[in-house]
């Protein structure tokens, strides 16, 4: 074997790696002297811009012209630490910048800043291009995809350039006929996609501009305190002494450093190059290993509330409360992590794994510390509403400052008690004796980081702050937590080495602050970028090509036709940063599925739909060819990539069959659900996605049997989708004919659902078309009534129900927009569904139940058989 090989073999080398996450990441040069002050300078202003653009202060301390261009100082400063901290090749030098990229930087600084310093020439044109700047926006979107290609590899400049290329040459006789339009000339077009707020200074780079960096920072600056090595040692410290313990303690170290890192190529290196070794040293393989942390990091992209900034981005996509977004994903999240740690202990149980260290706690005791630590901390964010608002009560003008000094006492507190023990400091996985870390010794030396995380959730989902203001505080909180803990500590401790302690946290702030920086280069680039893309949809309308293409490859399945809009998801999100993959998946295959949903009689709620794009997206981190979480994991492993990135894809089916899952049963996202059949749903949610597993990994109390397992698969099936089967012994709806539906919606239940299939000339083509509505009547007296306050009016001419145009604003009028309402042929109700009296689709989970513990009987009493019959055989 050559040295090469060898050293793939036994994995990087802990420089290596970071070179490796700062490649993908923060950038991998670094020049010394001057010019490396200068950029890590930049990268501290950068952060403090945006602190202060976030703040309660910016209205006074900030310009207003400053404020209103933020995107554009924004992107200015990426644009500029993007040709100067990522070099153009592999073979270009990264201990100093070469001239040429000098020039790039200044320059793409400078056209990111055009809109800024020729607004009003730009007004005065009414806000179009005219010749200069239609050149001058060209070569912007140029040097953005050349900053894009740097810090966020081929992929996504390659993707934006295709869309770019379809707008000029969209027309032309070489593009498919089911794809061709009529094309834009360079003035209209870049009018578009770098004047307006359409493309590239869209909403996408708006969110990043608002939200993200602070989030992004506020991971940073934790990480930089100390929380990420906390958390690890806190999950081996619970988790270790289990069989495949290791591999458990990573899913749970990774679930809580992806909540804060937002980067799973970052959160594999980081929490991976302690836990791989680890699992490969109690059996797992090199794949093995690297597929548990690449599976349990890109999880970390899903899980609430931050989601790699994905759910900001749904909250303008989708219309709808940060707070609603992350109660509708947390529970695929929460269950897709459960099943995660039982694939590891199947692993760990068909491998007989040995365990670590020397603890004998059982697994129940375990799993009931975890769950009463989880339920108290949340019951923290919950609860600390009221004394607040008994603060507020008491003291109603300064009742923000006694908060902060009330928060500053109990961070003095859980200082002085971190104090009573040593300081953490990483453990070596190669170490000839592993001790496993005491949970009752070590959880004081941390508890003071949870202080920062509690005020981010308080303002989030109590006070339900902006994300932006949100995240300003629990930073602000940080810079305290950084500048101060090590000095407190060392007053607690009696060391006289307050100066050098408050040098060394100012430094962890600074540093904290340009890692912070230096990690959105790629994202803002990535959200500038996808407004190219974002920018092509609106001004082409290919949205509607990309329908009728998914609609005419699936002909008209409804799963099929998932099945393929999630392989283009896939595929759209090959090489791109979670937050970018989410823009480009959602604009282009969001509006495909609800249409097509609708048209097939699902009508589906459009958060539903942008999870189920945003979690195909996701796994284009694990699947081959490109699969970047799963080619970091196999460069610490040491095993083979394309491997690992398969088993990786095996480990998170489940994170694949969830999506489908809540586009059929969205309690699964606990819409318009009480809190009994939340709890009642997230029980089953838990147990269906466990006998899923089980079912998928072909092992539950023992090795399954081929109709074990497919009755696993059922019993899963049930569980997660009793309406499928209820349905089909009483129908939920039953049809009313067309000339009686305007009682119908008089005497329908307030709120209850009623679902048109209506049919008309379609605006474009003349052709006759159909669609699908479901409308929930209002307790207004009387069908006409009801359906005139939700904007509609029928018209009934001899049976026949004709409809008029929605009135505009309301939701009905945009989404009936395909019709041409003043066409000879009408628009008419062609068929009207009222709901109908259904027994509570919740039954089915019993007859569900008892076939699972047929299937428990049947294996417990084969495990129980195996070790006599080896007794009878020696």
């Amino acid at each position: 074997m050559s040295d090469q090989n060898q050293h793939n073999r036994q994995g990087l080398s802990e420089e290596e790696l970071q070179e490796l996450v700062a490649a993908s990441d923060s950038g991998s040069r670094n020049p010394a002297g001057a010019v490396g002050l200068m950029i890590a300078t930049i990268a501290l202003v950068w952060s403090c811009f945006q602190v202060l653009l976030a703040s309660p202060v910016a209205n006074y301390v900030l310009p207003s012209d400053l404020i209103n261009n933020s995107r554009q100082f924004h992107l200015a400063f990426a644009m500029f630490l993007a040709f100067m901290a990522y070099p153009a090749l592999k073979s270009s030098p990264r201990h100093h910048i070469p001239v040429q990229d000098w020039v790039l930087a200044f320059f793409g600084a400078f056209i990111a800043l055009y809109g800024y310093f020729f607004y009003h020439k730009i007004v005065n044109n009414g806000g179009l291009a005219d010749d200069t700047d239609k050149w001058f926006a060209l070569a912007g979107i140029v040097v953005l995809f050349e900053a894009a290609r740097r810090a966020l590899g081929p992929a996504m400049a390659i993707v934006a350039t295709v869309f770019l290329l379809y707008v000029f040459f969209g027309s032309s006789e070489w593009v498919p006929e089911v794809i061709r339009w009529k094309g834009a000339s360079l003035q209209k077009a870049m009018s578009h996609m770098w004047i307006t707020s359409e493309g590239v200074f869209g909403i996408a780079l708006g969110v990043s501009t608002k939200f993200v960096f602070l989030f992004v920072l506020f991971g940073a600056l934790l990480d930089k305190a100390g929380a990420g090595n906390y958390f690890i040692k806190m999950a081996f410290g619970a988790l270790g002494h289990l069989k495949g313990g290791p591999a458990k303690a990573a899913v749970v170290g990774s679930a809580a450093t992806g909540l804060i890192s937002g980067s799973s190529i970052a959160n594999v290196v980081t929490t991976g190059t302690f836990t791989i070794p680890l699992m490969k040293r109690v059996g797992f393989t090199s794949e093995q290993a690297g597929s548990v942390e690449v599976a349990s990091s890109v999880n970390g992209q899903i899980m609430p509330p931050v989601m790699g900034a994905a759910a900001f981005l749904m909250v303008e996509y989708v219309g709808i409360s940060y707070v609603d977004v992350i109660t509708h994903a947390f529970l695929p999240a929460v269950i897709s992590y459960i099943a995660l740690v039982y694939i590891v202990h199947l692993e760990a149980v068909k491998r007989n794994m040995p365990t670590i260290g020397h603890k004998t706690v059982s697994t129940l005791r375990t799993v009931l510390g975890m769950f009463v630590f989880f339920a108290g901390f949340a019951a923290l964010c919950y609860g600390i509403q009221y004394p607040i608002g008994w603060v507020v009560a008491l003291v109603p003008q300064g009742s923000g400052w006694v908060l902060a000094l009330l928060v500053f006492l109990a961070y003095l507190a859980l200082l002085k008690l971190a104090a009573t023990t040593e300081d953490l400091h990483p453990d070596d996985p190669n170490a000839t004796e592993i001790t496993l870390p005491e949970i009752s010794e070590i959880y004081k030396a941390g508890l003071y980081y949870l202080l920062p995380i509690v005020v981010l959730v308080y303002f989030l989902m109590i006070e339900q702050k902006s994300p932006g203001l949100s995240a300003f505080w629990a930073t602000a909180l940080l810079f305290v937590i950084l500048l101060t803990q090590r000095p407190i500590k060392a007053l607690f401790r009696g060391e006289n080495e307050q100066a050098e302690a408050f040098k060394a946290g100012i430094n962890d702030l600074v540093h904290g602050m340009i890692d912070g920086a230096r990690n959105m280069i790629g994202i803002g680039l990535a959200t500038a970028t996808a407004g190219v893309i974002v920018g092509t949809v609106t001004l082409t309308g290919i949205g509607q090509v990309m329908a009728d293409l998914v609609e005419f490859v699936s002909g008209g399945n409804l799963v099929l036709m998932l099945i393929f809009v999630g392989l283009l998801s896939l595929v759209l999100g090959m090489g791109l940063p979670t937050t970018a993959n989410y823009i480009v998946v959602s604009s282009l295959m969001a509006g495909v599925v609800v249409e097509l949903g609708a048209q097939s009689g699902l009508i589906v709620p459009l958060i539903a739909v942008h999870l189920f794009v945003f979690y195909f997206g996701i796994m284009a981190d694990v699947t081959p060819p490109v699969g970047l979480a799963s080619f970091a994991a196999a460069a610490v492993s040491g095993g083979d990539a394309i491997k690992t990135g398969f088993t990786a894809f095996f480990y998170s089916l489940r994170t694949v069959a969830l999506p489908f899952v809540f586009i059929f049963n969205t309690d699964l996202l606990l819409i318009d659900v009480t809190i009994t059949q939340g709890i009642l749903v997230s029980i089953m949610a838990t147990i269906a996605i466990l006998v899923f597993t089980a079912g998928t990994m072909g092992h539950f109390i023992t090795k399954n049997r081929i109709y074990e397992s497919v009755a696993l698969v059922l019993i899963a099936f049930i569980l997660f989708r009793p309406d499928f089967f209820m349905n089909r012994i009483q129908p939920p709806f039953e049809s009313v004919a067309p000339a009686q539906f305007v009682e119908a919606v008089g005497n329908a239940p307030a709120g209850s659902e009623i679902r048109l299939v209506l049919s008309g000339p379609d605006f474009d083509t003349g052709d006759t078309t159909e669609t699908r509505i479901l409308i929930n009547p209002g307790d207004e007296d009387g069908g006409e009534a009801r359906l005139t306050a939700l904007g509609l009016t029928t018209i009934d001419e001899d049976g026949v129900v004709k409809l008029d145009e929605p009135f505009p604003g309301t939701p009905y009028f945009d989404q009936l927009g395909m019709f041409d309402f003043y066409a000879d042929e009408p628009v008419i109700v062609k068929e009207a569904r009222v709901a109908a009296d259904q027994l509570p689709k919740e039954l089915i989970y019993i007859p569900g139940l008892i076939l699972l513990i047929l299937v428990y009987l049947l294996q417990r009493s084969r495990a129980g058989r195996a070790p006599r019959e080896e007794g009878a055989t020696a």
